[in-house]
């Protein structure tokens, strides 16, 4: 059996409307929410190709990009898109209740 864990990041109106968020949780590597027209979405912060933020970067339509070296990924999935990135980074599904955003992670 799995043990699921439920993590809360931050309230909804913490994140900007076409932005993102970094999160830093302790135990774990920090995450990126975006607000995508009132959708939210949870990434890993950390670029796949370098050590750099991604909730830093820029965003263009449902992607973001590193603010080091321009790879891309796709916000919703995760998965990369230009390199100089050749892997995705985790995506998570944000769980929105009460105003809080959390998400699920198996331990």
């Amino acid at each position: 059996m799995e043990d699921i864990q439920n993590i809360f990041l931050c309230k909804v109106d913490e994140v900007p409307a076409g932005g993102a968020l970094k999160v830093n949780v302790a135990g774990r590597p920090p995450f990126a929410v975006f607000n995508l027209s009132g959708k939210y979405y949870v990434i890993d912060d950390t670029c796949s190709h370098a050590q750099a933020s991604l909730s830093e970067g820029d965003i263009e339509d449902d992607l973001v990009i590193c603010p080091v070296h321009w790879a891309a990924f796709h916000i919703p999935t995760g998965q990369n898109r230009a390199f100089p990135a050749t892997c995705p980074v985790n995506a998570y599904k944000a769980l929105i209740e009460g105003g809080n955003i959390s998400i699920e992670i198996k331990n």
